[in-house]
């Protein structure tokens, strides 16, 4: 057998270098490069290996600076959406802090369904130098580091105790890192001294090696059955996920409701699905949702879930479906998700697939011309329902409907929206026409605040790996933009294009109106200077943070808005100068953010203080009792 003699680190990131995704036609390589801040876990031995191959062999495993480990993970999964999971980054990172930082960014990922590898550093396997800097004790279990702290955000979690355990545990890493079904955070902790030992290394551990992505077939008898609860449905709808999305199955799922006129209703991650002024798109469903998918979704008998994790926005904190005779017919590469809401009709199968086989099954099927029509007129009232809500009205300070509509209307069909937490999400999910099957990202499924920039720059990297230049826009709030601007110094090292158009709401815009509806009349949720007299932030002065000062501080160009009835014609030429730049511009856009998006009847269930001594919790819930009157339990009658 031949080998060469390499440390850990040096084998680990060759071994990366030669793995390749094939999904169909396509093939490309499933760790194209490394994201890392070093530290004394890792610095003499991923960092090393990084090091001299980028003297040796400079594209073997392209380095990339982060300024923040979580945001290192935000970046990977921005590039694999936009390589539909085919493709993501290794983060490294150090012993302790650098280790931990990144576990908002693993259960980001898993939650997600979208691959990260993750190379957290670990302490002394030999325990020669027993405690090191920044390593925890824990008196009960001497062997517990900060590292296990993974275990539960991972799909896949091994530690390279001894050099010679770096083969399995690499080699079923990939396999769950490329898994469909599986896929998620990937973490292989790695002992500090264990990355720095030499081994012999079989030759055949460092040769090119395929994975290729599982695309499983609808089994005849599942597929059967979902066909005829289908044509037996006399009000069908179907809810598409990021399935539809990660299976590129949108001209599938274009020809079967085309051919069958079954209506569609979209998740966040299943936004691009079908484009937005298509004849069968209701808009978004659920709790965030468009009153044309809602209402539909509440008279539906048959709903069929394509690719969707089904979370409580979706579903509306099961309140979307209220036919008491409604079942759920699941669709998803993963069991755990087909078997969702007690479905007895599971098709444990790929998106496409299934969605080509249902539309040669269901030929000649044909949904009824009176809900053909009910779909055209709720399409066509929330068509005009947007047009109101996004256009101009003058204010000194534009709410966020009008700014999403100053947006949309300055960029490209193809451009990408970027966005994660906050009010934003639910607006952007009624409110943004997507015409472009990867041009509407955002993160929800975790609703990480500080996900925003970071995610779109790792958009961005997916773009230009794939020769696609189209511009990012990265729409984030003064809340989130305050937890993670840092990667902003990383898009200007690099020359890294993005644009952020940055909301200041003077606090936290979503919870602000979240805590009005629960009862605690936005306690908490301001930014100002702490009242002494009143021993809160309610009254204060607001604070005199001049954002726009500190992107400038980062090196990118500023666009400031200013207050008026002009802003937001100001803000439409703004973010037009900005796509016709080269450099990333960050456009700074005071709101009001108690102007808010119209209703579209979904309901998200927050629970309400029980008992309280302030009126306006006691009418909240109130309130609250006859919503959650309208949930649907998983089994049984509700009520």
């Amino acid at each position: 057998m031949q080998t060469r003699r390499m440390t850990v680190g040096q084998a680990l990131v060759e071994f990366l270098s030669r793995q390749w995704t094939v999904d169909g036609d396509i093939r490309e390589r499933t760790v194209p490069g490394m994201f890392g801040i070093f530290g004394h876990g890792n610095v003499a031995g991923l960092g090393q290996a990084l090091q001299q191959y980028n003297l040796e062999q400079p594209d073997l495993m392209p380095y990339h600076q982060a300024r923040n480990e979580q945001a290192m993970v935000h970046q990977a999964v921005g590039f694999a959406r936009m390589h539909r999971r085919r493709a993501t980054f290794a983060s490294t990172a150090s012993v302790g802090p650098g280790a931990t930082n990144m576990l908002t960014g693993a259960a980001l990922a898993t939650t997600n369904r979208l691959p990260a590898l993750l190379l957290p550093s670990d302490t002394f396997a030999t325990r020669v130098a027993d405690p090191v800097l920044q390593q925890l004790e824990r008196p009960h279990d001497i062997g517990l580091t900060v590292n296990d702290a993974f275990r539960p955000l991972s799909v896949f979690f091994d530690r390279v105790q001894r050099p010679e355990q770096l083969f399995s545990i690499a080699l079923a890493a990939m396999r769950v890192l490329t898994d469909p079904a599986e896929t998620g955070a990937v973490t292989i902790a790695l002992p500090e001294d264990v990355q720095a030992e030499a081994m012999d290394v079989p030759l055949e551990f460092l040769q090119d090696r395929e994975w290729h992505i599982r695309r499983p077939l609808p089994e005849r008898g599942p597929l059967a059955r979902a066909v005829a609860a289908i044509r037996g449905a006399k009000q069908p709808l179907l809810v598409a996920g990021g399935g539809v999305i990660y299976s590129e199955a949108e001209q599938a799922l274009r020809a079967l409701v085309e051919a069958t006129g079954i209506p569609v209703g979209t998740t966040q991650a299943g936004g691009g699905a079908l484009p937005w002024d298509h004849p069968q798109y209701l808009g978004g469903i659920g709790a965030t949702g468009t009153t044309a998918a809602n209402r539909i979704a509440a008279e539906a008998d048959v709903i069929i879930g394509v690719g969707t994790r089904y979370s409580d926005f979706t579903t509306a904190s099961r309140t979307a479906f209220q036919n008491p005779d409604a079942v759920f017919v699941n669709i998803n590469v993963a069991a755990f998700d087909a078997y969702k809401h007690g479905s007895q009709l599971p098709v444990v199968a790929d998106a496409r697939e299934t969605l080509v086989a249902l539309r040669d099954e269901l030929d000649g099927y044909r949904v009824a011309p009176g809900l053909s029509a009910r779909i055209a007129d709720e399409k066509r009232e929330w068509d005009a329902v947007v047009d109101r809500a996004l256009a101009p009205t003058g204010r000194e300070l534009p709410g966020q409907p009008e700014i999403i509509g100053a947006v949309r209307g300055a960029v490209a069909d193809e451009d990408v929206i970027v966005q994660a937490a906050g009010s934003l999400p639910g607006d952007l999910h009624k409110l943004w026409r997507v015409s472009d099957p990867l041009g509407y990202h955002v993160e929800y499924a975790y609703s990480c605040m500080g996900y925003e920039i970071a995610g779109g720059l790792g958009v961005k990297r997916g773009l230009t790996a794939s020769g696609d230049e189209r511009d990012v826009v990265v729409m984030v709030g003064d809340g989130s933009y305050l937890m993670l601007s840092s990667e902003l110094a990383t898009a200007v090292a690099e020359g890294i294009k993005i644009i952020v158009v940055l909301i200041q709401n003077q606090g936290y815009a979503s919870i602000g109106h979240l805590s009005e509806t629960v009862g605690s009349e936005r306690f908490g949720t301001k930014y100002r200077r702490y009242d002494d007299e009143a021993r809160n932030f309610q009254r204060g002065d607001v604070l005199p943070v001049d954002l726009a000062m500190n992107a400038r501080s980062y090196g990118v160009d500023v666009i400031e808005v200013a207050k008026g009835s002009a802003a937001v014609d100001d803000l439409r030429a703004a973010v037009a100068a900005a796509k016709a730049s080269e450099r990333t511009t960050l456009i700074h856009v005071e709101s009001d953010p108690t102007v808010y998006g119209p209703d579209g009847e979904g309901w998200w269930d927050v629970p309400v203080a029980e008992v309280s001594s302030t009126e306006t919790a006691q009418r909240a819930r109130e309130e609250y009792e006859g919503q959650r009157a309208a949930q649907r339990p998983l089994l049984g009658e509700s009520g």
